[in-house]
């Protein structure tokens, strides 16, 4: 029997299946709608403005991670406590919007791609690091 090699995307652990991106996709839409602000009960939800950002779906489709981030960064902890508080209520309401056999158990976890994109500009924008990004490249000619 052939061996799958490593090239193979769909062998490769980490990379996701069209299928598990297209769920993912629609699970993110579904959880945008009802995570309008006013949309839900919760206090820490009622006026909170939140941005799904990604939902990474397990190769089995049965859990999900929902990347969020509130606006701003606005109360975080509170948010997340209430996402937290409301995954099984979200779960059920996801499940009449989206059309699965199964709806994945959803885990909402903080987004901290901002935070790590700020931090790689700020590092870019520093002195030393915009001269060296401005400066000629070495001649390496004598290393020949």
């Amino acid at each position: 029997m052939p061996r799958r090699s490593d090239r193979d995307h769909a062998s490769s652990p980490h990379a996701a299946s069209q299928r598990q991106l297209r769920v993912g996709e629609e699970l993110r839409h579904a959880l945008a709608q009802l995570l309008r602000p006013g949309a839900l009960r919760d206090p820490a939800l009622r006026e909170a403005n939140v941005t799904v950002t990604e939902v990474r779906v397990s190769p089995d489709l049965r859990n999900a991670t929902a990347f969020v981030m509130p606006f701003a960064g606005a109360n975080a902890d509170q948010v997340m406590a209430g996402l937290k508080r409301s995954a099984v209520f979200l779960k059920g309401r996801v499940a009449h919007m989206v059309e699965l056999r199964q709806v994945p158990n959803i885990v909402f976890a903080l987004d901290d791609a901002f935070d790590n994109a700020a931090r790689i500009a700020a590092l870019l924008a520093r002195p030393e690091v915009e001269r060296d990004l401005h400066a000629p490249p070495a001649d390496d000619d004598d290393n020949g």
